[in-house]
C-alpha cells in the first residue's frame, strides 16, 4: 500500500474491529478508522472520504447492504471499494453484495493475511489508476461493469464475483494477449502462488455462460488469453 491510505472499518463487533485495525496500521502505511453502525458509516464516509471501506452486513440501524448501495448513489463516494465482510455465505448473499455495488467479499470466520491481501490488491488497482468502472457493448454481449450487469443477447447473465472480475480485466484488455500469471496477479489479487489451472476452470465457465458472447474469449496457445471485439 502507498503511505496512509485511510480505510474505514464499518463493524459492529469491537474485537474483530480492533484486530483489523491494528492489522492493517501495523505496517505504518495505512489508517484505519472504525464505526459500529450503518448510519455512522454513511456519515463519516461522506464527511472524510476515505480510500477503502470493510463493510459488515449485519449493522444496527443501517444494514451493510443498504450502506452499501446508499454509497454507490452519492457521487463523492460512489468509486470507492468497497469489500464486505459477513458471517453470510450463501451464494444469493454473495451475489445481493455485488448487485449493490460491493467489490469484493469475505466470508466469517476469515483469515487476516487474506483480508490484507485483499485490501492491498484493491488499493494497489485504485492507487494504480486502473479504472474502476467501464461498459463494454458488442454485437452480443452489454457488460455495465459500474452496475454490475452482464446482458448476453438482452438476456441478464448471473456471474460469481471471480467469474465477473475475470471478464472486467479482458475486456480491459481487449485484443491484448493477457497470460495465466498476469490474471492470477490482478484477479485473485493474492501475495501467493495460485494454480494456474484455476484461472483455466473460470474461464471455462465464464465461456459457457457468456453464450454466444463466449466465444469473444480466446485461448492464445501457450501464453493465455485474449478478448476480441
Amino acid at each position: 500500500m502507498t503511505p496512509r491510505h485511510r480505510v474505514l472499518i464499518v463493524e459492529d463487533e469491537q474485537d474483530i474491529a480492533g484486530l483489523i485495525k491494528h492489522a492493517l496500521e501495523r505496517g505504518g502505511d495505512a489508517e484505519a478508522e472504525i464505526v459500529g453502525s450503518g448510519d455512522a458509516a454513511l456519515r463519516v464516509a461522506t464527511e472524510r472520504t476515505p480510500d477503502l471501506i470493510i463493510l459488515d452486513l449485519n449493522l444496527p440501524v443501517l444494514g451493510g447492504i443498504d450502506v452499501c448501495r446508499i454509497l454507490r448513489s452519492r457521487d463523492e463516494v460512489r468509486r470507492v471499494p468497497i469489500i464486505m465482510l459477513t458471517a453470510r455465505t450463501s451464494e444469493d448473499d454473495r451475489v445481493a453484495g455485488f448487485e449493490h455495488g460491493a467489490d469484493d467479499y469475505v466470508t466469517k470466520p476469515f483469515s487476516l493475511r487474506e483480508l490484507l491481501a485483499r485490501v492491498r490488491a484493491m488499493l494497489r488497482r485504485r492507487a494504480g489508476g486502473e479504472p474502476l468502472s467501464l461498459t463494454y457493448r458488442g454485437a452480443h454481449l452489454l457488460a455495465d461493469f459500474d452496475a454490475v450487469s452482464v446482458l448476453v443477447d438482452g438476456s441478464q447473465i448471473r456471474l460469481t464475483r471471480r467469474e465477473f472480475d475475470l471478464l472486467r480485466f479482458l475486456v480491459l484488455n481487449k485484443n491484448r494477449v493477457v497470460s495465466r500469471d498476469r490474471l492470477l496477479e490482478r484477479v485473485w489479487g493474492y501475495e501467493r502462488v495460485v494454480e494456474t489451472r484455476s484461472v483455466d476452470v473460470h474461464v471455462g465457465r465464464l465461456r459457457s455462460k457468456l453464450g454466444s458472447a463466449g466465444r469473444q474469449i480466446e485461448t492464445v496457445v501457450g501464453l493465455g488469453y485474449r478478448f476480441v471485439d
